[in-house]
């Protein structure tokens, strides 16, 4: 549904998303073997304001991963609309600047205003919360007057839109063909209380819910346009909040899939007790859901009851990770260093759960306290905040610094030699991508993928496997698949290890911050470039 206000003005609507920082979960060194495709996923909160705007008013979408907006744009509105996460502050705040260079209204909604509003006192409107009656206020106030305010106004929800009335995202108003996966929601919120996660603050801990048959609505609009990516991301802070719901919503899914022949895979984020779930695990698998992200964080078990994290524990790590993988699910595991309980054995210990493990995506950054979470209020009683640029992180660990970085530098540069990446991803092979569904080829063979194959074929095979230093592991790795039948796994893993191997390295280098969320480091290098943003790029706070 559209906003229900009625309004009497005609307004032109300029959404801004910034780009990102690049990470190892965004994949942004792979983009140039896709063939057009310049960014991860399109943002979803956003788009589903820019639908939910009064039918008479105008909106142009654009989104910064792709192409900056342009003074042209900006002297188009009338009203600037920003989202973003504390990692983008300083591309927020910079858009911020040009809609005032060209005279024109600036508004911020998403999770970095909603957990820090003192973050931005530059903005004429802050929208704090979720879609709701805040949203329809701040309509209201544009309608009757669209120049700047005298002084700030702030506008906090109180009344949430309900989930199964949220309109379809504006997907029409993004080029899907330039995002490497598409972006879904089912639900919001997540019962858990990790101590370092701001889910429960921003979005609550019981799950909402959208309709199946609103799911299926938008699936028919990603379909629908040409080129469309061939992945799309369930961005559910826990796709298994509600394993009611779930388990009721994936028949539907899967009869969707049969009847569109497969146009799809999917992918979504979940604690690993999901391995306890095997009635909605074989359901994943019959709807073709290929890849789940999973908040490892550590393996080790006292840590985990430390951040109040102890459902990782519910089964067996490494036999929940098998689990997974015996349904055709690829794990992709995000890691913590710096945890009050780490030791100097504890990277020892994250090595050998690596090796063991087999997981071949695994993105680990430095603890970092995020407001409205517990562990900002406990280390803010404790005093153990700062805000100090030479650091890689806000949190004073109980480790020295230097050794708390190093220690990432020696994990990352372990698991993501060339020979241990394609070691794991050969045990993927045997172990996960042969008990995937077989689906229907004459219906994949489209014009659009046809291209998008022989482009991502002809690149990795000259980055890849001619031109690379590693590419004897990624041909041994790739004659191991393709002794097995496993075409689209020489596919996956080109451009997923020509990512991670050359971010590694840049990382070694010292030209990305050791906590994908430390912002003040990124200001500090010159960093490029919800309500609105609902997701990380790379998934739970890990």
């Amino acid at each position: 549904m559209r906003s229900t206000v009625p309004v009497s003005s005609s307004r032109r609507v300029l959404c801004v998303f910034p780009a990102y920082t690049p990470s190892f979960g965004t994949f942004s060194h792979a983009y140039p073997l896709m063939g057009g495709v310049k960014a991860f996923m399109p943002p979803q909160g956003l788009l589903l304001i820019a639908a939910y705007l009064p039918e008479t008013w105008q909106v142009r979408f654009i989104d910064e991963n792709i192409a900056p907006a342009t003074p042209a744009d900006f002297a188009w509105a009338d009203a600037v609309f920003v989202s973003g996460m504390h990692i983008q502050a300083a591309q927020i705040r910079d858009i911020c600047g040009r809609a005032h260079a060209a005279g024109r209204v600036a508004v911020l909604g998403g999770p970095s205003v909603s957990g820090s509003p003192e973050q931005y006192p530059g903005f004429d409107y802050l929208h704090i919360g979720e879609i709701g009656d805040a949203t329809d206020e701040l309509i209201r106030r544009l309608d009757a007057d669209a120049s700047r305010p005298p002084a700030q106004v702030r506008l906090e929800t109180a009344d949430r839109l309900g989930l199964s009335d949220f309109p379809v995202p504006a997907y029409g108003q993004v080029p899907l063909k330039r995002y490497l996966i598409g972006s879904l929601q089912f639900s919001s919120g997540c019962p858990y209380r990790c101590e370092f996660c701001d889910i429960p603050a921003l979005y609550g801990r019981q799950p909402r819910l959208k309709t199946p048959e609103q799911l299926l609505s938008e699936l028919d609009a990603i379909v629908a346009q040409p080129g469309h990516p061939a992945v799309v991301y369930f961005v559910d802070d826990n796709f298994i909040g509600n394993r009611k719901a779930t388990r009721e919503m994936l028949p539907h899914l899967v009869e969707w899939q049969k009847r569109n022949g497969y146009p799809l895979q999917f992918a979504c984020e979940a604690t690993l007790n999901m391995a306890k779930q095997p009635e909605i695990l074989e359901l994943m698998r019959q709807a073709n859901f290929m890849t789940v992200f999973v908040g490892i964080e550590t393996p080790e078990l006292d840590a985990l009851k430390s951040i109040d994290k102890q459902h990782n524990a519910a089964v067996p790590m490494m036999e929940g990770i098998a689990t997974l993988n015996s349904y055709g699910l690829e794990v992709t595991s995000g890691i913590i260093l710096g945890l009050d309980t780490d030791t100097a054995e504890s990277e020892e210990r994250l090595i050998a759960f690596i090796d063991r493990s087999k997981v071949p995506v695994l993105t680990m950054n430095l603890l970092q306290a995020l407001p409205r979470t517990p562990l900002w209020d406990r280390l803010a009683k404790e005093g153990r905040l700062v805000d100090d640029p030479r650091l890689e992180s806000n949190v004073r660990f109980l480790r020295p610094h230097d050794e708390v970085v190093a220690s990432w530098r020696r994990a990352i540069a372990h698991a993501y030699t060339p020979e241990q990446l394609f070691d794991r991803f050969r045990h993927q092979i045997d172990q996960t991508y042969i008990h995937r569904i077989k689906t229907p080829a004459r219906t994949r063979i489209t014009r659009a993928n046809l291209r998008r194959g022989l482009v991502l074929g002809f690149n990795i095979a000259l980055r890849v496997g001619l031109l690379s230093d590693y590419r004897g592991a990624f041909w041994r790795a790739a004659g191991y698949a393709l002794r097995r039948g496993q075409i689209e796994a020489v596919f996956n893993m080109g451009f997923v290890a020509h990512h991670l191997i050359r971010f590694t390295r840049e990382a070694l280098r010292g030209e990305h911050n050791a906590s994908f969320y430390a912002a003040k480091a990124v200001e500090r290098r010159g960093a490029r470039g919800g309500w609105w943003g609902r997701r990380r790029p790379e998934g739970r706070a890990a």
